[in-house]
């Protein structure tokens, strides 16, 4: 009896070892203004906290970036428990106001290409592990301009 219960619990960790994260790639043309590409990862439990992690691209030829916006998914609650790092791994000071569903991280100092990538950890999202495929839309805003332009999504699969 012993031998099948230290068998299960061993097959169990093997099996948790070997979920592998989910990907998102944005569908964007690298000279205008962002991309993105995220990285999921949770287990089945029900309800859960779970950290949602993308890299934003910044191009060589595009605009500064002011803002990320981030339109959360009504399956999930999001906090502000948010961090920006630079492709260096330096945190990069950030202001976020969220406003119904959805997140507005303004950067104060705005991100240029000197900055090829950023790294956005949202650190505590609640989401279902029993329902469906959550999306986040993705938009940024460049200096000079209010206008929104969206870069992608990131989706979040149940297991």
């Amino acid at each position: 009896m012993k031998r099948t219960l230290i068998y299960a619990a061993v097959c169990s960790l093997a099996t948790t070892a070997f979920i592998s994260p989910n990907y998102a790639n944005a569908k964007i043309d690298n000279n205008k203004v962002a991309s993105i590409e995220n990285n999921i990862q949770s287990t089945p439990a029900g309800w859960q906290f779970v950290k949602l992690a993308f890299q934003l691209h910044v191009p060589k030829k595009g605009k500064a970036l002011s803002h990320l916006i981030i339109d959360v998914p009504s399956t999930v609650a999001v906090s502000n428990d948010i961090d920006v790092l630079d492709d260096k791994g330096q945190k990069i000071k950030i202001n976020i106001s969220l406003n119904s569903r959805r997140i507005i991280i303004d950067f104060p100092e705005p991100v240029t290409s000197n900055t090829t990538n950023l790294l956005i950890n949202l650190n505590k999202v609640y989401q279902s592990t029993l329902g469906s495929t959550s999306i986040f839309h993705l938009s940024v805003k460049v200096i000079g301009s209010d206008v929104e332009i969206p870069v992608g999504v990131a989706q979040s699969s149940t297991l």
